[in-house]
């Protein structure tokens, strides 16, 4: 063989072994993609957990975190606790220690749209915080001064998947403004955000979820089971009917990752 021939060879083995490297590791990222999944109370994950199969519990800043698989796709589910700074830790820890390539928040929320009923569904079309206020300096509530956005998007392929599954499970469900704040809002809190925010949903982790997705860029998606609506029986409500919305929510999320 030729000096020539020679380098043409090398050359070519070169290519091949980078293209085969690349199909190799691109081929594995998209088959063992993880995906994160919150909830903040044991009631929005217990359906989810009983029924992964699970292969680790990692304890990590309080929290456990289970790995495993849910309807064959690879997971990592936590209980962040109730509240923003909990779910963005949570949601945090699972993007650096775990590398999940999205997130899916699980839970219930208070009705703001009249029309919505308890045990309805809304997938956040976009989340932001109801109770950050700067409106002393000309700001609009829930503008977050020198970010770029304030309104975090959720991942338009991964809310119209769940949307489908919604349908066809025969849901009630809709897309939705989902509002964040650390506060059960009551009947008169609920108006008032509504009057200054719009909205159809009231909660307390999912901005603040999207909050961190956002600046980590990856794709998220809220899906939220109405547990109250925005009248004075909101509390009693709450206590009622939780557990069968959080089931609902949870549900929902099984089907959705099921091929």
């Amino acid at each position: 063989m030729s000096q020539k021939n020679k380098y043409i060879a090398f050359f070519l083995l070169g290519i091949t072994s980078v293209v085969v490297y690349y199909k190799f590791t691109h081929t594995k990222k998209t088959l063992y993609e993880k995906t994160g999944i919150i909830g903040a109370m044991s009631e929005e994950v217990a359906l989810l957990k009983e029924k992964m199969k699970l292969d680790s519990i990692y304890p990590y800043a309080g929290l456990n975190f289970y790995v495993g698989k849910l309807a064959g796709q690879p997971v990592v589910i936590v209980k962040s606790g109730i509240g923003k700074v909990n779910a963005a830790m949570a949601s945090q820890i699972l993007i650096d220690k775990f590398s999940v390539a999205k997130i899916i928040n699980t839970g219930v929320a208070g009705a703001l749209n009249d029309t919505l009923k308890i045990a309805d569904i809304v997938i956040g079309k976009s989340v932001q915080y109801h109770d950050f206020d700067v409106t002393k300096f000309g700001y609009k509530k829930g503008i977050i001064p020198r970010m770029k956005i304030s309104i975090f998007k959720t991942d338009k392929k991964l809310r119209e998947k769940v949307l489908k599954k919604g349908h066809a499970l025969r849901y009630r469900i809709s897309l939705g403004k989902i509002l964040s704040g650390d506060q059960f809002a009551d009947e008169n809190q609920k108006r008032n955000i509504k009057q200054k925010m719009g909205g159809d949903a009231v909660e307390m982790e999912g901005a603040a979820i999207g909050h961190i997705c956002y600046l980590n860029k990856i794709p998220f998606v809220i899906i939220r089971a109405i547990s109250d609506k925005a009248t004075g029986e909101a509390p009693k409500d709450y206590k009622l009917f939780k557990q069968k919305a959080a089931l609902k929510s949870a549900n929902l999320i099984l089907e959705s990752l099921k091929n």
